[in-house]
């Protein structure tokens, strides 16, 4: 590892660094992969089924927001009876957390693959791969922070419980990266890296920024040289 402490100027939040030891180690990883289903579909058909209730949920909220979205909506989106989407969730709030747990659970099945990899990869690659899990769910990731933002003071909505999570897998591809990274270096490093990740995926999100494409290269041009002093 080189010496060099890098350069790269990336203002994480105050509040994300703040919290740094806060970080759990990996046998106490707060758990967010786990769909919250009133009914846990044992067959391919139920299965499928709440997929498309999910889905149908997706876009509903989307298009009208979660205070606004109705269930009777999402079931006649999703063509299934309210029955059925009673059957699985018994009201909007668990629908919601189960769309946020599939967010959470997208993200960091594509940073275990990151971690298989992570051995082979240099710093430039590592940065890529990292910066384009939240690229390819920025319309997830937009949805499950508004319907965490709209039932932010209900009790048990916990946003910081994904964003530990997602840090802390950060951290094992940095440690499967590079193993000689300290215990504190590498959660100081996955902070600064999921910041990184989730400014990248707002800015490609902008629509009527017309030098996004030229940000978007420099800000991908700073997290590589970044993870290359490493």
């Amino acid at each position: 590892m080189s010496s060099q402490k890098s350069s790269l100027s990336i203002p994480p939040k105050a509040a994300d660094v703040a919290d740094v030891s806060t970080i759990p180690p990996s046998s106490a990883r707060p758990k967010v992969t786990a769909i919250p289903v009133a009914k846990e579909p044992k067959r391919q058909r139920g299965i499928a089924r709440v997929a498309r209730l999910l889905d149908a949920g997706a876009s509903v909220f989307a298009e009208q927001g979660y205070k606004a979205a109705t269930m009777t909506e999402i079931a006649a989106r999703a063509g299934a009876p309210i029955g059925s989407l009673y059957q699985f969730f018994p009201n909007k709030d668990v629908l919601a957390d189960a769309l946020v747990a599939r967010y959470g659970e997208h993200v960091t099945a594509a940073l275990d693959r990151i971690c298989e990899q992570a051995p082979e990869l240099d710093g430039a690659d590592l940065a890529d791969r990292l910066l384009d899990v939240m690229v390819a769910h920025a319309s997830e990731r937009s949805l499950a922070l508004s319907l965490l933002d709209a039932r932010w003071e209900q009790p048990g909505v916990r946003p910081g419980v994904l964003r530990e999570s997602l840090r802390r897998h950060i951290a094992d591809c940095l440690a499967a990266w590079r193993p000689q990274l300290g215990d504190d270096e590498r959660q100081a490093m996955a902070v600064v890296l999921l910041q990184a990740m989730k400014s990248l995926a707002q800015l490609h999100e902008e629509k009527r920024y017309t030098g996004k494409s030229e940000a978007l290269a420099q800000w991908r041009g700073w997290v590589r040289r970044y993870l290359s002093d490493f």
